[in-house]
């Protein structure tokens, strides 16, 4: 049997989402028991909550069905669990509380290191290591984001992305300028930005965000790795980002901003996307999410990885989890997995991620045909799939990064408007996030 309910909207998740307490979700009733001995035949229901807006969810309802086809003793409960994916992250709370929490649930990666502390997650740690299951496929950042603490794995990869340099060809070519390549230097991008603003005509050579978001933010982390920078301490308990790996980051983007005054400031998060549509930016670092609606306006863009530093090209990801839930019945535990391990197996992920016109979630889909027809419709988009083998390092997890996020948005918000130096902006977010990291 196969059942499902319609999901009402998921948007790609580039905004930091509020977080729920580490002691809320581990403040959790106790696990209700069920078989301790692995009946492979045995009938199992699963609830499954998607996170997915109406096309991905009837995408999913196909492979569910599949899935119920070849294993007709499971049948797969899916609904949306909450009236929006932000929502599912307290629903999942209070379901700890009241003992009805799903089997599998979809989770932006910034909430793992939480679900992981509520101690109702399954550990796949042993199961992916097997060689069938091709682990190494994913990302790395995707890998560690389904490990948040690194002692167990709570799931596999959902959805990935990552940032990469989309370039107006307009804007080049009326300029004269050549197109970056996988190859160019931050000098490089910082010479091009600067020869293609134009103030009579109110064009800008580049665009970043200045709303003190976390769009603000994750832009701001490949210059940091990069620059041999860090987040967060070893321990994960201090902010690390004032350091002088910070300083040169920041110092890059308000040298572009203040004195060469080629970058536009977007106080929106929305206003430079679409200024890059119509010709108006030069450059904007993005992801997969902005290449529909450049088709759509007939911009003539390319796509190359971010500009490098000492070689390094860096990117930053944001990839979310199907996160697996333990009852205490081995029937369940097994069937959770392995409805997980076939909805991200390449075969299927080519039904569902890549014909949504996501990235696939495997390197190995990226030479496939369904994979083709998506970068013919939308260009670019293997560029963004190869750039995924840069996406080495995860965003934090910890429940202290909305507000280290916050401190430092606002950082280089005002640093980028000529308010205070890079020194002391660095200086005070560092002591604002460091009080949110010791929030428990």
């Amino acid at each position: 049997m196969f059942t499902t309910s319609r999901f009402w909207n998921r948007p790609i998740a580039l905004a930091s989402v509020a977080l729920l307490s580490t002691a809320l979700l581990a403040g959790c009733s106790g696990q209700k028991g069920g078989s301790s001995t692995l009946d492979k035949k045995a009938n199992v229901s699963l609830t499954v909550w998607t996170g997915q807006e109406a096309g991905a969810e009837k995408l999913l309802d196909k492979l569910g069905a599949k899935f119920h086809a070849l294993h007709p003793n499971v049948t797969l409960n899916m609904s949306p669990g909450a009236s929006s994916t932000e929502d599912l992250l307290q629903k999942l709370s209070a379901s700890f509380a009241g003992g009805n929490y799903p089997d599998m649930s979809y989770s932006f990666g910034s909430w793992t290191s939480q679900l992981e502390s509520s101690d109702r997650t399954l550990d796949i740690t042993k199961q992916v290591a097997d060689p069938s299951v091709k682990w190494s496929e994913f990302s790395k950042a995707a890998q560690e984001t389904a490990r948040p603490t690194g002692t167990k794995t709570i799931g596999f990869p959902a959805i990935v992305d990552n940032l990469s340099l989309l370039y107006n060809k307009t804007v080049f070519d009326r300029a004269g300028v050549a197109y970056p390549t996988n190859d160019w230097t931050w000098d490089d991008f910082r010479a091009a930005a600067k020869k293609l603003t134009d103030a009579s005509t109110k064009t800008y050579g580049y665009a970043y965000s200045v709303s003190g978001s976390e769009e603000t933010t994750w832009q701001l982390w490949p210059h940091l790795w990069q620059n041999g920078g860090d987040i967060l301490s070893t321990d994960a308990t201090k902010s690390a980002f004032d350091s002088d790996a910070g300083r040169k980051a920041v110092d890059l983007l308000r040298d572009m901003a203040i004195t060469d005054k080629s970058v536009y400031l977007d106080q929106t998060d929305t206003k430079a996307a679409q200024l890059f549509a119509s010709d108006n930016i030069g450059m904007i670092t993005s992801g997969p999410w902005a290449l529909y609606d450049l088709g759509i306006a007939k911009t003539k863009y390319g796509v190359s990885f971010l500009p490098g530093t000492d070689g390094n090209h860096a990117t930053v990801s944001g990839p979310d989890v199907w996160a697996l839930f333990d009852h205490q019945d081995a029937n369940r535990a097994y069937w959770t997995y392995e409805w997980a391990k076939y909805l991200t197996d390449p075969a299927q992920d080519l039904q569902w991620n890549v014909a949504i016109g996501n990235l696939p979630l495997r390197s190995s889909e990226a030479d496939s045909p369904e994979f083709a027809a998506q970068v013919k419709a939308n260009p670019g988009l293997d560029v963004m799939a190869a750039n995924s083998a840069n996406a080495t390092t995860p965003r934090p997890t910890v429940a202290g990064y909305v507000g280290l996020s916050s401190a430092v948005g606002d950082a280089v918000s005002q640093v980028l408007q000529g308010k205070g130096t890079t020194a002391s902006a660095l200086r005070a977010a560092a002591a604002k996030a460091d009080k949110a990291l010791k929030v428990k």
